[in-house]
């Protein structure tokens, strides 16, 4: 039990532990010094520069700094060369008056305040030295073709070392490969050397980096010879030239140079790099390879150098550590040899440095001081400075081996801890503070940061806070009181708030507390949650011909409120500066492409928080360059072989090679396709015809197109010989009766072979043992044979002659003599009737014989001898149906019915037609009639109205009735129900009654035979009065601006009315004098009822007419000649009125001769014509 309490409590301790490692103490809190920077521990200085030794700190309050050289103390302030910066421990030593040699050894800074001393790692500081090489005379080295060869190098020793590569005069590096190279230590090494390794300027260089100097080896000569010349020249290079190796130069097997022997061994230090080498000589060159016989070789971290002769090993670690094979071999051998490698390991951190440790007063920590190596390195402890064991004692304080366990820590005990681990090669030193602290929390991350993170990415928001005791941190979201705890939130020992996968509804204000005992304190920050950058359009792989212009699509979709930049790489590097390149929003555009443009181009989207890229690479072709360098090899008659060197393919690959050829003899200025061969070859073997003067050239095809022609190769000119064919095409004919006509397509010059061309012509009847007639023709294409019978049968040859021999036996060919007009006619004729309109006619074929020519066919001539209906004359135009080829018998179609026919045959050839046959007539059946050749309608009234129509034109038969249908048709052009009449033969018309009144009617009317009924001709109607009544109720009664004008008349009518009946009850009420008053009273009018003006009663003094009428001079009151009265619209001459005055004439038109033609529909019920009608006797 008490072992369990033991093992709870140190793992406690370790937990606190880790809690403390994260807290980084602020500036403005007491704090023991930290040194924050240091000069390495292996210090190589410039010894042409002033030296500086770096040492800084920080602590509160501000730590002072002193420094110790080789274990003892250095007084920087009595050293007038050596001054120390200003709130740092930097010594800056002035070496302008002082040899730097003074100044080298052991540093140490010491940075202490009154909480604790930090101290520095031991600081070596060495100067940087480049020698200069001795002065040495090099012999000329001569060496016999094949041996091997090492030329040394030597360079002098540096620090740090030097990099030595050879070069020549001209300081150009000197070619190495498989069989030369250079080793690890600067040697060059030839496993054979030849006769061009020649050469007397072999120079080592050695490069000193830190000083950036180069120092130069005196040259080397070497020279290689054959056994013959070795003994030719051995007396002139005794006494001043090294001879190495008297071996022969026959092939051997490899043996090695280095490393000797067959095995060998190696140490390295962990986190190294381990090169190993073997390089071996023999003829051939070896090959080396290399295994690792433990084990695989790391395929991550290995690389071959040196053609393979170095074996390269970065970050060596343990597992490295076993044996190497490297293996050289040729074809006569191999050769083994084992390298063993150990590991050493200077000491290294297991967990990392002892991290600081801030512990309230009674808290518990430790300080551990965890590390490795080989061999197994120890572990000391100091505190300020001062080892351990000589420090006071602290009961708060246990040391256990690597590990400094703190108990109940008290105010005043903060110190500096030095852990210093150490084997046989290296040291670690590390400082570590122990700061006993009472605070409160502060949260030190800034007030509202605002984090941005891109969707399903991690998002993390700091807290990062101080406070001793350790401060507790706890996180919550916008307003609510429930800390963020589990899924998908992770809260950090640091206080960072951890999001693994962001989401946009992560977005918001967090706030995050921070406690301990001693206080609380918050800070509001804010996450924001980003779209993610795509590419949605990536650029996409190109070819292109050169010169042409080529476009890299690039278009991506971004968080709106982050601001993108596009940027293109080419090659992984910058676009060059070209403005051939032009740059848009979602695209790269290159004109005018050159093969320098070809690559990889890469769009790069760039925003505050991400990134996305894709790539696309352009391949630049063109045309393949002509081929060069024609060469005729294998010369033979009719046979040469053709080679050639390709020109560059530009990225295409070549297709095809067309072989062209230019006859100078023949044809001169013209080239001809002579053959193809695929585009892997570079040569052809062309076969030749005899008797041309051949130049040839050579095209390239790739997918351009084809390259410029070669430039020609030299004349090759062939022998003559005799034709190798005869003419083609040979054919016989006849222009006359009496000849034939033997006709072929000549020979090329190319196909002459020789010169004098010639042509011999044979023919003969083909008729048993007839005899070959023979001719000779030259310069011409044909040959006229006159005096031969008519149409027969020939055989015909052509053969080719030139002065070197005829050509092969030409094939025999058939013709003709000349033909003649028939003399024979077809006989036997008939005819069939199909139908009314077609028939069919049969005849027999006229004899081969009396045709005298080629079977062109045979012609039908054919014609309409009248109409069987007695109205029709005689039609006698005759039709020709010409039937190509050995037919007896024909269609005739489109004939007209009821009709007689009369027709002949003939035969025809090639000279022209024979002649007639006899002539035979048929008869056609009656068919169906044509269409009525018109459909009138006459007589239209309110419900009925009358056809009229004429006969067909085309009876086609006895007329045996018509047939008459009509429906009505409404405004959208449907149709009604619809009804039939069959009407007689001998009827021209036919009145329809029981119409619907302003209908449309469709009719359709057809005449029949008795054959059938034949197509319909058709009328539309509407039945109105006439014509021009059922045009106004279309074209007026049914608009609306005369609907409205009707409206309007009809108002103001009613108006003048109301007006009349208003007047005449007022003039009743006025006051009336007496009889005798009115008649003393020159100027009183009365009222007239003729015109149904009113006229006011007034006194002698006033003599006013009345509004609305006028007075005459002569006192009377007259109506205007433009005014209208209510008489006027009455039936007499008078206005009837009752006994209240109101009008009750009739409102009709004025003339007695309009009443009387319309007094007849006065009864009937108004409709809108009636109407019109109306309006129209107003208007």
């Amino acid at each position: 039990m008490m072992e369990r309490r033991r093992m709870d409590a140190a793992l406690l301790v370790l937990f606190l532990g880790h809690l403390a490692a994260a807290l980084e103490v602020p500036l403005d809190l007491p704090q023991p010094p930290t040194i924050t920077q240091q000069s390495p521990k292996d210090f190589i200085i410039d010894p042409r520069e002033n030296i500086i030794i770096h040492c800084d700190a920080k602590g509160k309050p501000h730590p002072s700094f002193s420094w110790t050289r080789n274990g003892t103390h250095f007084d920087v302030d009595n050293d007038a060369n050596v001054n120390m910066k200003a709130h740092s421990g930097t010594l800056v030593v002035d070496i302008s008056r002082e040899k730097v040699e003074n100044y080298e050894g052991v540093y140490q800074c010491t940075a202490r305040n009154k909480h604790g001393t930090a101290v520095s790692s031991n600081i070596v500081v060495r100067q940087s030295r480049s020698p200069l090489w001795s002065k040495e005379k090099i012999k000329p080295i001569v060496v016999r073709e094949g041996v091997s060869l090492v030329l040394p190098c030597r360079p002098p020793a540096g620090l740090p070392p030097p990099i030595i590569f050879w070069m020549d005069n001209n300081f150009q590096r000197l070619p190495q490969s498989r069989r030369v190279s250079q080793s690890l230590n600067g040697d060059l090494y030839f496993s054979n050397v030849r006769r061009e390794d020649s050469r007397n300027d072999y120079i080592c260089y050695a490069r000193f980096p830190h000083t950036q100097t180069i120092q130069q080896k005196q040259p080397i000569n070497v020279r290689v010879l054959n056994l013959d010349a070795i003994n030719d020249t051995m007396a002139d290079f005794y006494n001043d030239t090294d001879l190495f190796s008297e071996a022969p130069m026959d092939e051997r097997r490899p043996t090695f140079l280095i490393p000797s022997d067959s095995s060998s061994s190696k140490m390295v230090l962990r986190g190294h790099v381990l090169e190993m080498e073997c390089i071996a000589e023999g003829l051939p060159t070896p090959e080396i390879s290399w295994t690792k016989v433990s084990g695989d070789l790391p395929a991550k971290r290995t690389s071959f150098l040196h053609y393979n002769k170095t074996l390269r090993i970065m970050n060596v670690s343990e597992s490295d550590a076993g044996d190497y094979r490297c293996t050289a071999r040729n074809q006569l051998g191999a050769v083994h040899h084992t390298i063993h490698v150990s590991v050493k390991a200077a000491p290294y951190w297991i967990s990392g440095a002892p991290t600081n440790l801030v512990l309230a007063p009674g808290e518990t920590g430790v300080l551990i001081c965890r590390a490795s190596g080989t061999p197994k390195p120890s572990i000391s402890w100091a505190m300020n400075g001062i080892p351990i064991e000589n420090s006071p004692k602290d009961v708060s304080r246990k040391v256990e081996d690597d590990t400094i366990i703190f108990t109940a820590v008290q105010t005043g005990s903060s110190a500096v801890y030095q852990c210093n681990v150490s084997n046989d090669y290296g040291y670690l030193l590390s400082n570590a503070f122990v700061n006993v602290l009472s605070e409160p929390p502060r949260v030190l991350t800034p007030a509202n940061k605002v984090y941005q993170v891109i969707k399903n990415h991690q998002a993390s928001i700091e807290c990062s806070s101080f406070g001793s005791p350790i401060p507790k941190i706890t996180w919550f979201k916008g307003s609510r009181s429930i800390s963020l705890d589990g899924d998908p939130y992770i809260t950090h020992d640091n206080g960072t708030l951890e999001i693994h996968v962001a989401q946009a509804q992560n977005s918001g204000k967090y706030t995050c507390f921070a406690r301990n005992t001693l206080g609380i304190s918050e800070n509001h920050v804010y996450l924001e949650v980003k779209e993610p950058t795509r590419i949605l359009k990536q650029p996409e792989y190109k070819v292109v011909q050169r010169g042409k212009s080529v476009v890299f699509e690039c278009k991506v979709k971004h968080d709106p409120s982050l601001i993108p930049t596009m940027t293109w790489l080419k090659d992984d590097g910058e676009l060059p500066d070209d403005e051939r390149l032009i740059v848009d929003s979602d695209s790269l555009t290159i004109t005018d492409v050159t093969e320098n443009d070809a690559g990889v181009y890469t769009c790069i989207m760039n925003t505050s928080l991400d990134h996305d890229s894709a790539s696309a690479e352009l391949t630049v072709v063109e045309r393949p360059d002509p081929p060069s360098d024609l060469e005729l090899t294998d010369q033979k008659k009719r046979s040469v072989q053709l080679t050639w060197i390709p020109g560059d393919e530009h990225k295409s690959p070549t297709q095809k090679f067309l072989i062209q050829y230019e006859d100078l003899l023949h044809h001169r200025g013209h080239w001809h396709n002579l053959t193809e061969v695929p585009g892997t070859k570079t040569t052809a073997h062309l076969k030749l015809s005899p008797y041309v003067h051949y130049t040839f050239r050579v095209l390239a095809l790739n997918a351009m197109g084809f390259s410029h022609p070669s430039l020609p190769s030299r004349v090759y000119k062939t022998d003559p010989a005799a034709p190798d064919e005869n003419p083609t095409g040979v054919q016989g004919f006849g222009t006359e009766h009496n000849n034939l006509v033997i006709s072929w397509k000549p020979l090329s010059g190319f196909q002459a072979n020789g010169p004098g061309l010639h042509y011999k012509v044979m023919w003969r009847q083909k008729v048993l043992d007839s005899e070959w007639t023979t001719v000779t023709v030259a310069n011409n294409s044909k040959f006229v044979v006159s005096g031969t019978p008519t149409f027969v049968p020939y055989e015909l040859k052509v053969q080719a002659v030139n002065d070197h021999g005829a050509g092969p036996e030409p094939k025999i060919a058939e013709g003709y003599s000349g033909e003649d007009l028939p003399i024979g006619a077809p006989g036997n004729l008939q005819a069939v009737v199909i139908n009314s309109t077609l028939a069919e006619v049969h005849w027999d074929p006229v004899p081969f014989h009396l045709i005298r020519g080629h079977l062109k066919g045979y012609k039908v001539y054919y014609w309409r001898k009248h109409n069987l209906h007695k109205h029709n004359p005689d039609h006698m135009e005759k039709d020709i149906l010409t039937f190509s080829g050995n037919h007896t018998h024909g269609m005739l179609p489109g004939l007209h019915p009821f009709s007689l026919y009369s027709f002949n045959v003939k035969v025809y050839n090639g000279k022209g037609e024979g002649p007639p046959s006899e002539t035979l007539q048929f008869k056609m059946p009656e068919g169906v009639p044509g269409p009525p050749t018109s459909l009138l309608v006459s007589n239209p009234n309110l419900d009925s109205l009358t056809l009229e129509w004429s006969p067909p034109h085309d009876h086609n038969g006895h007329i045996t009735g018509y047939t008459l249908k009509y429906q009505p048709v409404n405004n959208s052009n449907e149709l009604g129900q619809e009804k039939e009449m069959a009407l007689a033969a001998n009827e021209t018309s036919v009145t329809l009654p029981h119409l619907k009144y302003s209908t449309r009617y469709r009719f359709y009317l057809n005449a029949k035979t008795i054959t059938g009924a034949g197509p319909a001709i058709s009328q539309e109607v509407v039945p109105v009065m006439d014509e021009a009544v059922a045009s106004r109720q279309v074209d007026i009664a049914t608009q609306g601006w005369f609907i409205g004008l009707m409206c309007a008349i009809a108002l103001l009518i009613l108006i003048l009315l109301i007006i009349c009946f208003i007047q005449r009850n007022k003039g009743g009420k006025y006051p009336v004098k007496e009889k005798e008053d009115a008649h003393t009273d020159p100027e009183f009018q009365p009222m007239k009822d003729d015109d149904c003006t009113f006229v006011e009663y007034s006194d002698n003094e006033d003599h006013k007419p009345l509004k609305g009428s006028r007075t005459p001079s002569n006192g009377t009151v007259k109506r205007d000649d433009s005014d209208d009265s209510l008489v006027d619209y009455g039936e007499g001459g008078d206005g009837q009125f009752n006994e209240d005055g109101s009008f009750i004439g009739q409102y009709s038109g004025k003339s007695a001769s309009r009443d009387t033609a319309e007094g007849h529909e006065s009864s009937e019920a108004p409709s809108p014509i009636n109407a019109m009608n109306s309006l129209n006797s107003f208007v």
